[in-house]
């Protein structure tokens, strides 16, 4: 009998190692979740929730709209029937209740897990700062509270605001020093004005913006918060949306908002992360992205590569420099084959058609440091992990060294996005995630890595101590000895 046809407890149990959950959720209940926010940061920032979420892209007033008005202001089609309820409203029920969750680890065949936040991760791209700002530390305050106890099988993440480095630093420092986290998630961008078009239109600042992805000509030096990071030990972790840009906007299909905006969120700030030598600087960081699977990585990868070959600045040099124009060779080319295309023009002018601007070349690697192209991939595989869920139909070629590029094996890590609606019922997770097996596209190492060795690498490379008093801390141990 194939494994994954087993109950995950039996899946489990013929394991020869832990099983890690890198990207769980957990769901708040609000009431109490926000009780905490007024606790922290008053009652006034704790209300003004709804009105601030309100003026995100995906949350304008839609229903309260015509198609017209719908059309005439792209509103865009907000998500609806968000909960996993097949199971009866048990497994909405684990993701709110820690006690509950706790006591179905073993049945659900987790060892441990790292508990995102759901709500999380919207309040920490909120524009109003003190909205954000309470929000973020209310939350974190209910995290550790009410999730933080079961540290032996699970561990909150804590959500930190990105628009400022003195943001993110202040609550790293609470989130760690003073509330225990081990584990926290930035989003992927924040948005930005373009102080051009604001201050000519205020009104417009909420609709004429640019992505900041922290690496590349990004308004802030960032390098103060991996500082922070590597002091703290602390993985820095991505976990966000792109719901609402330009190719996710339809007024009418939440799915094509959907599909693929977790991916290109992620490739959005680890091209700038790379490319902006953060990776570089900070060689003891990881860096992990999560729930948008690895394909995009993979595609990225490939993209940089090609890239490096021809628009480094020795590639550059080799290939469109110019300088390399025979302009008397081109000049008898013209003369001899331009047909309908002569016009009166001298052999100076035409070569200068072809010239450069004074400012080029731009060496758009220089932040990497390396000069090969075997460096870039050991450098990308090195430091970046990529969060798939146990159905993702493309996470097999992370493993695929025949046609990744440079022969990589890409680090996947297991998430299993448990809480929220794609996982229907929690009991599927851990046959799902074993199926490639199964169906001869991993082997049983390459699954062991996904579910194990790249976790227990991912989140010991700052922490050494992430799993200690842990179910898995002498496995680990074992693990990273081998």
């Amino acid at each position: 009998m194939p494994i994954s046809t087993a109950h995950p407890s039996e899946v489990r149990a013929r394991l020869d190692h832990p099983v890690i959950d890198s990207d769980g959720h957990l769901r708040e209940f609000m009431p109490v979740a926000t009780e905490y926010v007024a606790r922290v940061a008053g009652k006034d920032i704790a209300g003004r929730l709804t009105a601030e979420e309100a003026r995100m892209p995906r949350n304008q007033n839609w229903y309260g709209m015509s198609d017209a008005e719908r059309r005439d202001a792209r509103a865009i089609r907000p998500a609806f029937w968000g909960t996993p309820l097949r199971n009866h409203g048990v497994d909405h029920a684990t993701a709110l209740f820690p006690d509950l969750m706790m006591e179905r680890l073993d049945e659900l065949g987790l060892d441990f897990a790292v508990l995102y936040p759901s709500r999380g991760v919207v309040v920490q791209s909120l524009t109003d700062a003190e909205v954000r700002r309470g929000w973020c530390r209310g939350l974190n305050e209910y995290y550790a509270d009410i999730w933080g106890g079961y540290a032996r099988r699970m561990t909150p993440v804590a959500t930190i605001p990105m628009h400022t480095p003195a943001e993110a630093i202040d609550e790293l420092e609470h989130a760690v020093h003073k509330l225990g986290f081990k584990a926290v998630m930035f989003p992927s961008w924040v948005k930005r004005p373009v102080r051009a078009i604001a201050a000519r239109h205020p009104d417009m600042a909420d609709h004429a913006w640019w992505a900041d992805t922290y690496g590349i000509d990004s308004a802030h030096d960032y390098d103060p918060v991996w500082q922070k990071c590597v002091e703290l030990g602390v993985t820095p972790t991505f976990h966000g949306a792109s719901e609402g840009f330009v190719f996710r906007n339809s007024i009418s299909n939440i799915v094509y908002n959907h599909v693929g905006h977790f991916a290109a969120a992620a490739d959005a700030v680890c091209k700038s992360l790379f490319l902006g030598g953060v990776a570089r600087r900070y060689p003891t960081l990881k860096f992990l992205f999560l729930e948008g699977g690895v394909g995009w990585a993979r595609s990225l990868l490939a993209d940089l590569a090609s890239h490096w070959e021809k628009r480094s600045l020795p590639g550059l040099a080799a290939n469109t420099d110019p300088r390399l124009l025979d302009a008397d060779l081109f000049w008898k080319l013209y003369q001899d084959y331009g047909g309908k295309l002569k016009r009166d023009m001298t052999k100076e002018k035409l070569a200068g058609l072809y010239g450069g601007r004074p400012e080029d070349p731009a060496d758009s690697f220089a932040g990497l440091g390396f000069d090969t192209k075997a460096d870039l991939h050991t450098h990308f595989v090195e430091s970046f992990y990529f969060g798939c869920e146990g159905d993702d139909p493309v996470m097999a070629s992370a493993f695929d060294t025949l046609r990744n590029p440079g022969r990589t094996r890409l680090n996947a890590v297991y998430g299993s996005d448990i809480g929220h609606w794609d996982v229907t019922v929690m009991n599927d997770i851990l046959h799902e995630a074993h199926e490639p097996v199964d169906k001869g596209l991993i082997t049983q190492k390459d699954f062991r890595d996904f579910v194990f060795g790249n976790p227990a690498r991912l989140w010991t490379a700052t922490n050494p101590n992430f799993f200690h008093g842990t179910a898995v801390e002498a496995a680990v141990a074992k693990e990273l000895r081998a």
